[in-house]
């Protein structure tokens, strides 16, 4: 089975990257992650990426004079690599419009809310200042606009009248970790056409020529 390239973009310790390795492993998986890139030489995921034997490396952020000049390097490994979609997994970085543009339709993230409400970073402080009974994630298409984009996919979990903050973000990282496979296998199944990867981010390519089916 040909399988969909998948690299997934890392901050920190990378336990929604371990739960695509884990499902990517499963040899009917119709995707794999070829490419792990963080922009934090120590973050944790890196050597969950190596126990995983997948190719890693380290885009300093901090080593570019803005933020154009990082997605410009970000996306030429991308591409040396051969990356067909890319998965954000607690990237902590803002992309440009530009980046997101070029790689429209085949860049996604998991956010730990039911968006649209509750974009932003607190999400859990958030809805439990709302008062919401149910809360949970989302994966959804990366576009310029914060939290953002159209929906793949969203699990609900239930707020509990003990909850706080802690106990409402295990719930629902529990829920992220079963819910991005399962999306990026749904992605892997309607698999973006390959002209897609023939664009730069330099130049890049009409926005409704990237989305899938």
């Amino acid at each position: 089975m040909d399988r969909l390239r998948v690299a997934v973009l890392i901050s920190g310790r990378g336990s929604n990257l371990q739960a695509l390795l884990d499902a990517t492993a499963q040899e009917n998986f119709p995707a794999e992650i070829a490419l792990v890139i963080s922009n934090v030489a120590d973050a944790f995921g890196l050597q969950r990426a190596a126990l995983a034997g997948v190719p890693s490396g380290v885009i300093d952020h901090k080593a570019f004079a803005d933020r154009a000049a990082f997605d410009q390097a970000l996306d030429e490994r991308l591409r040396a690599d051969r990356i067909e979609l890319i998965c954000l997994a607690g990237f902590m970085r803002l992309l440009t419009a530009r980046f997101t543009e070029a790689w429209q339709g085949r860049l996604i993230n998991i956010h730990p809310s039911l968006l649209p409400s509750f974009k932003g970073v607190h999400t859990h402080a958030q809805a439990l200042a709302a008062g919401v009974k149910l809360h949970g994630c989302t994966v959804h298409q990366v576009t310029a606009a914060l939290d953002d984009g159209p929906i793949i996919a969203q699990a609900a979990v239930p707020v509990l009248p003990d909850d706080d903050e802690n106990s409402l973000a295990e719930r629902v990282l529990a829920a992220e970790h079963l819910l991005y496979p399962t999306a990026l296998a749904l992605l892997a199944g309607r698999r973006p056409s390959p002209s897609a990867t023939d664009a730069r981010l330099i130049n890049p390519p009409p926005l409704s020529a990237e989305a899938p089916a």
